[in-house]
Parts: structure tokens; C-alpha cells; sequence
């Protein structure tokens, strides 16, 4: 389709009605907030085209279906981040990429590209240029991505997750939260009730304080490692604990719990319990009073959302982002941030157990925490995107 084609084309989808192509995926850190930012707009307006670009092996070739919305294909591009055989096979990728991902704007009208980066990101941004259509960028991380920091330089609007992330006319509208963190935060007013009815989703006590530790769907191995050492303090002092492993991780740390559970009674029968994964996520929030997790830009944004303190855990291996993600939280006093290889048996009882053995005696400390962190929590993030992707449609 040519220019001139494509153009005349968008003027007729505009006269008809409105058309966005939402661009993300590869992992849940760009899918899940895309998703917000569609079911708000889709919420506003039912009759707006919705299109989501994305490759056919990322996440959201199984997510997007599985929520009602198209998925236009375009082949992934990894951008490299130092000089490998993949530069000399990056232009015709990048092509082939740009390509597909003007045919799904043209065949679909969009008037705006929303992109969340990741591999399916760059070639919408050059796309969209190409054809004079606005960006609007939403950057999830503290520390931004390639895609979105070329696409920065000319797109119509940025917004972005943590103040300080250094893009280009930067305005903080916070994180899109999921559905389902939506609701629980809607939730809030009638705490004891949504806790309640999570406890006995899970099988465990709602009236006993909980500790929740998880590493993602994939887990964390020195997290786990760590955390099952740390069970015998737990159980003595009468903390539940629901420790979510990751995709096959759940065996190794009840291994590694056998031995330390069984010299150690339980107070009062408090549990520790493993399971590999958890996906009604929201279950496991209503319920925790601390977290122990990794710092992704989801995780960090949910409990701030939500008012839950955590021990951030921040991933060793990347560019740094994650320390980042965690830092305006913890100087809030919402959270502690220790970095993986200090997380040790010493460390969690010199920090962590006075927490959560206070909670059990009624202290307020943890409950501080949480308020604490609430107060940086932003909790209609995916209502100020689509606030700026309708300024863009204007």
C-alpha cells in the first residue's frame, strides 16, 4: 500500500471511528500493562479498533487472544547490546519487521501507536513515523529499554513509571495495573472480608501474619535457598508463610525445608507452604502482610498500590533497573532493599524477623510500612495513558 493510499485510508477509518495499535511484548513487563492501558480505553470507548502488534513466541501471543483482542504478527528483531554476528543480520530483520508492522497500521486505520517497548516496539516506532502517525511511549523500568529510547526522540508523547527515567518530555503517569490488582485495590475499604475470602482460596489463616515470598513465574534459586533456611525462625515465631517457588523449583525447596521444618515445631501450627506458581496473584496479596520478592518495575508498582511493605530482592544479572524500580519505595520507608548476594540467614534475622515476630505480637511497624508505601503507590495508571493516547486521537 503506498503513502498516499495508507493516508487516505486513516482518513476514512477516522471518519468511521477510532483505531489504535498497541504495540509490546515478549515478556509480562510489557504485555500486562498494554493490557491495562486496552481494557481502559476499550472501557471508554467500545466501539475504538483495537489492534495488538506482537511477535507469534512472545507471551502475548498466548495473552492477547485469551483477552478479545486481534494480534497482528511481526517478526521478532532483538536488538543487540554489543557488537555479535546478529548486527550483520539486523537490517534485514529490521526490514522485514517495519514492513509488517506498517501493513498493521494501514489494514487497521490507527491513528496512534502505543508502545509499551520490547522486540515488537522499534519497528512500530519507525512504522509509525514513516506514515506521520503519533507515538505515545509508555516506559515501565526506571532505567528505560533501547526501543523506547530511540522511539522517545520523536514520539508525540512519553510517559513513563518512576520519576527520573531519563527520557525525552517524560511525564509520570505511574504503572497500568492488572485487572485484577484493580479490583483488589478497589477492594481495600473491606480489608478483613477480601482476606478472608483469600485465605480460604489458599487453605491458610487469615488471622495468622503472613509472609509472602515468590521470584516470579520462573523463581529465584538463591531466594529460595535463603528463604528455606530462614523457615525454622519462621515457624517459631508462628508466622504462615506461602512461598511460591517458580516453574519447577517447588521439589528443591521442599527438600531443603525437610530437614529444617522437621527440627523445629511449628508455633501454634503455623504453616509453611510451597507451591511452584500462583496464578491468581491477587490471592496471594490480599493475604501478605510482607513480601520477599525481585524489584521488576509490576511487582514494585502492585504492592505500592496495594500498601504492602516488601524485602526487594533486586535481580543480579541486567542493566541495574531493578535497584532502581525499588528506590523511591524504600525511601519512602515502604520497603527494604538488599542486594542478592547479601541476602543471607544473618541478614533476614537481623531485618526481617523483628518485622514480622512484632506483627505477631501486635506492633505496628509493618503496618507503618505499608501506609508508608501506599502513599508512593499510583493506582490509575492505565486511566492516565489513555488519557494521553485520547489527546493523541484528538
Amino acid at each position: 500500500m503506498t503513502r498516499r493510499r495508507a493516508a487516505t485510508q486513516r482518513a476514512a477509518d477516522r471518519r468511521r471511528g477510532r483505531s489504535v495499535l498497541l504495540a509490546g511484548g515478549g515478556t509480562a513487563g510489557h504485555v500486562n500493562p498494554l493490557l491495562a492501558v486496552a481494557d481502559e480505553l476499550r472501557r471508554r470507548d467500545p466501539s475504538m479498533v483495537l489492534t495488538v502488534l506482537g511477535t507469534a513466541r512472545g507471551l502475548e501471543a498466548t495473552l492477547v487472544p485469551a483477552h478479545g483482542l486481534p494480534l497482528a504478527l511481526v517478526p521478532r528483531v532483538p536488538l543487540p547490546r554489543r557488537p555479535t554476528v546478529d548486527w550483520f543480520r539486523l537490517p534485514g530483520r529490521l526490514v522485514s519487521a517495519v514492513r509488517a508492522a506498517g501493513d498493521a497500521i494501514d489494514r487497521n486505520g490507527a491513528q496512534v501507536v502505543v508502545g509499551f517497548g520490547g522486540y515488537v516496539a522499534t519497528p512500530a516506532y519507525l512504522a509509525a513515523r514513516r506514515r506521520g502517525v503519533p507515538v505515545v511511549i509508555h516506559e515501565a523500568n526506571a532505567r528505560p529499554g533501547l526501543a523506547n529510547r530511540l522511539g522517545a526522540r520523536w514520539a508525540r508523547s512519553v510517559t513513563v513509571t518512576f520519576e527520573g527515567t531519563r527520557l525525552p518530555r517524560a511525564q509520570v503517569v505511574g504503572m497500568p495495573l492488572r485487572a485484577e490488582v484493580v479490583a483488589l485495590v478497589g477492594a481495600a475499604g473491606d480489608r478483613r472480608a477480601t482476606r478472608a475470602a483469600a485465605a480460604a482460596a489458599l487453605g491458610l489463616d487469615a488471622d495468622r501474619v503472613t509472609l509472602l515470598v515468590t521470584g516470579g513465574s520462573l523463581g529465584a534459586q538463591r531466594v529460595n535457598q535463603v528463604m528455606a533456611s530462614f523457615g525454622t525462625d519462621l515457624r517459631a515465631a508462628g508466622v504462615q508463610v506461602l512461598h511460591l517457588a517458580g516453574r519447577g523449583k517447588a521439589e528443591q525447596v521442599l527438600a531443603d525445608l525437610g530437614g529444617v521444618l522437621a527440627a523445629s515445631p511449628a508455633a501454634d501450627g503455623a504453616r509453611y507452604e510451597v507451591r511452584e506458581y500462583l496464578e491468581e496473584m491477587e490471592l496471594a496479596y490480599a493475604l501478605a502482610d510482607l513480601v520477599v520478592c525481585r524489584a521488576g518495575a509490576a511487582t514494585v508498582s502492585e504492592l505500592a498500590a496495594l500498601g504492602i511493605p516488601a524485602v526487594y530482592v533486586p535481580l543480579p544479572i541486567g542493566n541495574g533497573e531493578q535497584r532502581l524500580n525499588a528506590a523511591p519505595v524504600v525511601e519512602a520507608g515502604g520497603g527494604l532493599l538488599v542486594a542478592d548476594a547479601d541476602l543471607t540467614l544473618g541478614w533476614l534475622r537481623e531485618h526481617v524477623l523483628p518485622l514480622l515476630a512484632g506483627a505477631v505480637a501486635g506492633d505496628e511497624r509493618l503496618h507503618d510500612m505499608g501506609v508508608a508505601a501506599a502513599r508512593v503507590g499510583v493506582r490509575d495508571g492505565a486511566a492516565r495513558v489513555a488519557d494521553v493516547v485520547e489527546a493523541a486521537l484528538r
